[in-house]
């Protein structure tokens, strides 16, 4: 049992790659397949989080992000994410009728998620994202954060998976 004078033993903080996204991005979608490669190789040991950065151009991805947010808060982030990713163009047509239709195949309470939409509850933590990533230099998506290191992949995904994969391995061995 821990209390305030007992220090508890130091657990190694888990690597951690920022994927900064948005879910109406093309490239984003390309970016997909990589993610999940990642999530597999890597499991618990590697940290993935999205961050949000909804560009201007993509009159939907504010509001995806905001239904993304919804997701997570439901137990169904990731899954949430790569279903509306896997439908950018239908995104661009359908807009939130999209957000809802994917919440409802995934069996989310899509009152619920309509509801966070319309109150706008998740807005500051996209907000936060997007002020981070605009800090951190980041101008377009993805772009991946980890090691201190930033990567572009809205220039070309080329090369980007092995270039993290090593990164991560570097930072896990560091660790042991």
């Amino acid at each position: 049992m821990n209390d305030a004078t007992t220090p508890s033993p130091a657990r190694p903080v888990r690597p951690v790659l920022d994927v900064w996204c948005e879910l109406q991005c093309p490239d984003c979608h390309a970016a997909l397949e990589d993610l999940r490669a990642l999530r597999e190789r890597y499991g618990d040991r590697l940290d993935i989080r999205l961050r949000h950065f909804p560009l201007p151009k993509h009159p939907h991805a504010y509001v995806a992000a905001q239904a993304a947010e919804e997701a997570i808060e439901q137990g169904q982030g990731w899954p949430y994410i790569e279903a509306v990713l896997a439908r950018t163009e239908e995104l661009g047509k359908r807009g939130d009728k999209l957000l809802l239709t994917v919440a409802g195949e995934l069996g989310l309470d899509t009152e619920e998620l309509d509801t966070a939409l319309i109150d706008g509850r998740h807005l500051l933590i996209v907000d936060a994202d997007q002020a981070e990533g605009k800090a951190i230099g980041v101008t377009g998506t993805p772009t991946y954060v980890i090691g201190g290191e930033r990567l572009d992949g809205g220039k070309s995904q080329e090369g980007l998976r092995a270039r993290i994969e090593e990164i991560a391995d570097r930072l896990l061995a560091e660790q042991d």
